[in-house]
């Protein structure tokens, strides 16, 4: 498991983190979401020991991970950054084998066990067809499920991963959230991820991490904690929140403004706003209830009970069935 204690971390003279503590469960997918430049990649970062903190331990299944010898943080944490970089000609079996670097030695180079890794790697991530292909020369969801291979290739029990479906279109998106998906699912995987999409979050997650301005605003199951208030009071965004179709987890709707600022409605705060969001969205303020979260079948044609009786069949199966 992974743990911030009294973490302060920032760039320069700015600090963006201060004073956090975090737990994030293990053997979970963790979604963190939250404004732009609101400190979730630099948690991120400042987890995975890519960012120095200037005060405050980060803690890996309970040790402090300063203390512990880099190549053992490689063999037990993968990381995978935002946006990262090809070097020119590097094929998907180069790319993927260098996430066996944790486990070489002058002594001991290349290995049968090293190659047995990235073959398993590559068929996990489904790119074990492209072995041979340079990786420049790929789509941009087919290049993301190489990184993410090289990541695997490296047989940690937790992935962290900063944006991994950035500049990816839907389609291709899907295809890289299932694959982390299949990973916590079968593999027994911690993965922990940042992502701006809510819906997408509250999709995936079985954990959800909300932030704003540097501060944990809210932390624990979508479907608990996923309400039209939070949504108002991390993004200032008027909304409702109804439980997806398809799966039963909470799906955030914007208020409908005819073009107009949100800001208004939003102003309003706590319950307010929910009822407001869900006045401007055509939905009986009387529906919204508990921050937007209650509304019925009759309300919203299609939807499904976020739990409870007649939820969804869907909803604790595979994410992407109904598609």
């Amino acid at each position: 498991m992974l743990s911030t204690r009294d973490l302060v971390a920032g760039y320069d003279e700015r600090t963006v983190l201060d004073g956090l503590d975090l737990d994030l469960p293990a053997d979970a997918f963790t979604v963190i979401v939250g404004p732009n430049a609101c400190g979730k990649s630099t948690l991120l970062r400042t987890m995975a020991r890519l960012l120095t903190p200037r005060r405050g331990t980060v803690l890996l299944d309970g040790t402090a991970i300063r203390d512990l010898p880099t190549r053992e943080v490689a063999r037990r944490l993968g990381v995978l950054p935002q946006s990262p970089l090809v070097p020119e000609g590097v094929t998907v079996a180069d790319l993927v084998g260098r996430g066996r670097q944790p486990y070489q030695r002058w002594w001991r180079q290349w290995s049968s066990e090293d190659g047995v890794a990235v073959e398993q790697a590559m068929t996990l991530a489904d790119v074990a067809d492209l072995a041979d292909r340079p990786v420049d020369s790929l789509s941009g969801g087919q290049r993301q499920r190489v990184w993410i291979a090289m990541t695997l290739a490296q047989d940690t029990d937790a992935l962290l991963l900063d944006e991994p479906t950035t500049f990816l279109d839907l389609a291709h998106q899907v295809e890289v959230l299932d694959l982390l998906h299949r990973l916590r699912v079968e593999r027994g995987r911690t993965v922990v991820a940042v992502l701006h999409d809510l819906n997408q979050a509250a999709r995936y997650a079985d954990h959800l991490v909300a932030m704003r301005a540097g501060a944990v605003v809210a932390a624990g199951p979508p479907r608990e904690i996923l309400t039209a208030d939070l949504v108002h009071d991390v993004f200032g965004l008027a909304c409702v929140v109804v439980p997806c179709p398809v799966t039963g987890a909470p799906l955030v709707v914007p208020a409908y403004t005819g073009g107009h600022s949100t800001g208004a409605a939003a102003s309003a705060g706590g319950s307010g706003a929910a009822a407001a969001s869900a006045g401007a969205s055509g939905i009986p303020a009387a529906t919204a209830g508990q921050g937007g979260t209650d509304l019925s079948d009759a309300s919203v044609p299609g939807a499904r009970p976020a739990s409870g009786d007649g939820a969804n069949p869907l909803a604790d199966s595979y994410p992407s069935k109904g598609l």
